[in-house]
């Protein structure tokens, strides 16, 4: 599944200090390769270089939640 800009999405990254976080899809980067990488930002940040393998879509009930706080 490919994301575009302002998707919410939920980054699966044991690695990174935002591992289980949902944040918004803030650019899109294609390689040479065709590769696709992301760049998610957060409340506290931002992430880049996301692979589509570490993120998933958001479920409803997060989006509408992180609307409400605005």
């Amino acid at each position: 599944m490919s994301f575009e800009e302002d998707d919410r999405v939920v980054l699966h990254d044991e690695h990174s200090e935002f591992d289980g976080e949902t944040g918004t899809v803030s650019q899109t980067m294609e390689s040479m390769f065709g590769d696709v990488t992301y760049t998610i930002s957060f409340d506290d940040g931002q992430e880049a270089g996301v692979p589509e393998d570490d993120l998933e879509a958001a479920a409803a009930e997060d989006v509408d939640a992180d609307a409400d706080e605005e």
